[in-house]
């Protein structure tokens, strides 16, 4: 007994394409069903595809290279020698007998259904060359696509240097290179494939070969460049300066993953699926893309949620600027529906970063008064927190643009006023700081001299930059009246007692006539001078005044008051000591000596 499956019972396979004139000697097997033992009796007969599920009778081939090359690129040659046959024969026994003349390329299953043989075929030929030229791309091939000036520099990121650079403005001018990620060659190849099993009514199977595929290449290609998944806790457990160093590296992965790998990949996607509704399209473009770029995600939301610090806080700017880099790209790949839950999440984390900056900046007031760093200043120079608030704010002006963008996008706040208020409150902060961390010096000239140090440092970084145009005149002016005041209290506390030896006066206000001094009271006058000096010279030496224009200033300040105080008194006075026994025990400093001991002050000398 046997059955036959005639030409005309065919007709109905709406599936069935044409195909050039081949005889085909072929068999499928789900290997299971009713006929599972006779197919054991006969499979030595028959050469399997392990791609494709599809048996060769080997009668039918002419060698197992007619194998290797269906598997390779989806050609399956067949003897044209063979005589047709207008019928498919399965016997009691399991025996396949099967030629076509019709040109429908048709597998016959072991439970006697027919498929459409060339739909599994092209699904095998479309997935195995997709998988052939579907690699990871390595990250040197995608540094060269960059611009030269935004391309990662190994030697900066090993060197430590800071990521707090807002120089990436104004990028609209520069060229990206699309990078290759699949061969122009291949691509037509693909979309014809793709578009014969779409009308062949498969497809979900081609939608899901590809997602698939180039899903795994994407994230392999996101690994490879140094891509990984960072959540709160471990962003939390970071030092600072692998932190800054992850943050730099994020911003380069956020450049090259938005404008390089998801706009090539939407690109080739198009190209492809060409002919597939756009939504149905745009959904598995979604789906290969979602979990990479979530990855990417993952960090930016972890390092505001974690970390608060001034430190990061200019790193949050950078990641601000780059995703605000980014919102075109942004609108143009996830523009459409399937990707609404993507772009919120980048217009989250934009919002989130703004926010974090602005409430950061508030904080910093709080953490500059209560301060309590003491730091190597018993010299009466700049105090560490003095020379930190000084660098926040010449960070705060180098992203002045950017923070402009934040308070009136965000609050709708003027950026001049708002960070004319911060500053001012900042400065308010640090000067109470400060005036408590003089109350450490036991001597009061040296508190007097770390005020003036470090008031003077806050006015001279004001006055050079354009935070002397927003604070204004007036504040400048009175700012340079209290360092003048701390300059003045010191000579009054330092140099007053010395002043007084070289002036004689009676119990009265009146001066003494020579006439009426004794050479005692003029050696004791001497003596006084002398010790008082050396002292001063011996101790204030180890202080330092930082700057020179200032240090400068209060020496020629002191040697206006001290110099011709000694030169009136020596030429008043010193023939009454010279005209007797070992007047250099007395008179041990000529005016020019003096002169040149005074610029030994405030260098921190240890004269020991």
């Amino acid at each position: 007994m046997s059955h036959v499956l005639h030409k005309s019972d065919l007709h109905d396979l709406s599936n069935a394409r044409k195909f050039p004139t081949h005889d085909h000697l072929l068999y499928s097997t789900t290997k299971s069903g009713p006929c599972a033992r006779c197919f054991e009796e006969i499979k030595e007969q028959f050469y399997e595809c392990s791609e494709c599920n599809i048996f060769f009778h080997k009668e039918c081939i002419e060698s197992t290279t007619e194998i290797n090359s269906h598997k390779d690129i989806g050609e399956v040659r067949a003897l044209e020698d063979k005589l047709n046959d207008e019928t498919i024969k399965v016997e009691e026994i399991g025996k396949v007998n099967a030629r076509f003349t019709d040109e429908l390329h048709l597998v016959l299953h072991k439970d006697g259904k027919i498929d459409d043989i060339n739909t599994r075929y092209d699904a095998c030929k479309f997935k195995q060359i997709l998988e052939n030229n579907s690699k990871p791309i390595e990250p040197d091939h995608l540094f060269e696509c960059l611009p030269s000036n935004l391309r990662p520099s190994s030697e900066v990121e090993d060197s430590g240097e800071k990521s707090h650079d807002p120089r990436h403005k104004g990028l609209e001018k520069y060229v990206f290179t699309v990078p290759t990620i699949i061969s122009p060659m291949v691509l037509p190849l693909l979309h014809d494939l793709a578009q014969q099993m779409v009308e062949a009514g498969h497809q979900q199977q081609v939608l899901t070969t590809y997602r698939d595929t180039r899903k795994a290449v994407l994230e392999q290609s996101l690994e490879k460049l140094g891509v990984e998944r960072l959540s709160e806790d471990d962003v939390q457990r970071m030092k600072w300066y692998d932190l800054d160093g992850k943050i730099t590296k994020w911003i380069h992965y956020m450049r090259i993953s938005v404008k390089l790998l998801f706009a090539t990949e939407k690109i080739i996607c198009n190209q492809i699926l060409d002919g597939v509704d756009s939504v149905v399209r745009d959904q598995c473009f979604a789906e290969i893309t979602t979990n990479s770029f979530d990855m990417l995600l993952s960090f930016g939301y972890a390092v505001p949620k974690s970390k608060r610090s001034p430190e990061t806080q200019f790193v949050m700017l950078d990641m601000y600027e780059i995703m605000t880099e980014l919102q075109p790209e942004f609108e143009l790949i996830f523009g459409s529906k399937p990707f609404t839950e993507m772009k919120e999440s980048t217009l989250k984390l934009t919002k989130l970063l703004a926010q974090t900056v602005q409430e950061t900046i508030a904080d910093f007031v709080t953490l500059v008064e209560m301060d309590a760093t003491e730091g190597a200043v018993m010299d009466g120079s700049v105090h560490l927190i003095c020379s930190y608030v000084v660098k926040y704010f010449k960070y705060l002006f180098d992203y002045q643009s950017t923070l402009g963008v934040i308070f009136q996008e965000f609050d709708n706040k003027d950026l001049d006023n708002e960070l004319k208020f911060a500053i001012t409150r900042i400065i308010r902060a640090l000067l109470k700081n400060l005036d408590g961390k003089s109350k450490q010096f036991q001597d009061a000239a040296l508190t007097q001299l770390f005020l003036m140090n470090n008031v003077y440092y806050v006015v001279k970084y004001v006055t050079r930059t354009e935070a002397g145009s927003m604070l204004g005149d007036d504040w400048v002016q009175t700012h340079r009246k209290i360092v003048q005041q701390h300059a003045k209290q010191y000579k009054t506390i330092s140099w007053n007692k010395i002043l007084q030896c070289l002036t004689v006066q009676s119990s009265g206000s009146d001066p003494i006539e020579n006439e009426t001094i004794t050479t005692t009271l003029v050696k004791d006058k001497f003596k006084t001078f002398n010790s008082q000096f050396e002292e001063l010279h011996h101790r204030q030496c180890q202080w330092t005044v930082p700057d020179i224009e200032l240090r400068e200033s209060l020496i020629l300040a002191i040697a206006d008051d001290i110099l011709p105080a000694y030169r009136s008194f020596l030429k008043r006075f010193g023939p009454m000591i010279e005209s007797g026994k070992n007047p250099q025990k007395y008179i041990r400093f000529t005016p020019e000596e003096l002169e040149r001991m005074l610029d030994d002050f405030f260098e921190g000398k240890n004269l020991e």
